[in-house]
């Protein structure tokens, strides 16, 4: 048995590297579309913000919309990968209690499911970094070596 888990815990460390790039281009491409329209109406930002009672709003709407935005070339790239990911989960734990938590957890009701999705994944490469195809792995030597 023993060996059989040996066996299965090598197959399913093959895909793991792409398995991260993938995601991380994935997660990059979910945070586009809000970025975009964060940055490209900052005064629209602000007046939501202070409409749903976040603290400081013109301030966190220029950290929120550049932090997304920076984020989505950091993740692609797999540059920084930790550093990036850790902030832009503050910045889903924000969402989640000031936008989707009075929503309940299903996202068809703006619920906080998909901000949720995201904290997780930003978890895991905060915890276990971009991966082999990296930027991370080129410059900072951060990263997978299997």
């Amino acid at each position: 048995m023993k060996d059989f888990v040996g066996e299965l815990y090598v197959l399913f460390s093959y895909p793991k590297n792409i398995i991260l790039l993938i995601s991380r281009i994935v997660l990059a491409y979910g945070f586009s579309l809000p970025a975009l329209l964060k940055i490209n109406d900052l005064e629209g930002t602000i007046s939501w913000f202070e409409s749903i009672s976040i603290p400081f709003p013109t301030l966190l709407a220029y950290m929120v919309s550049g932090l997304e935005s920076i984020g989505i070339i950091l993740l692609i790239l797999g540059l920084f990968t930790r550093y990036i990911s850790i902030l832009l989960a503050f910045v889903m734990i924000g969402a989640i209690l000031f936008v989707h938590l009075p929503n309940g957890f299903l996202a068809s009701n703006g619920g906080f499911e998909i901000p949720l999705y995201y904290f997780i994944f930003l978890m895991i490469f905060a915890t276990f970094g971009a991966g082999k195809y990296s930027l991370d792995r080129v410059l900072l030597k951060d990263g997978n070596n299997e």
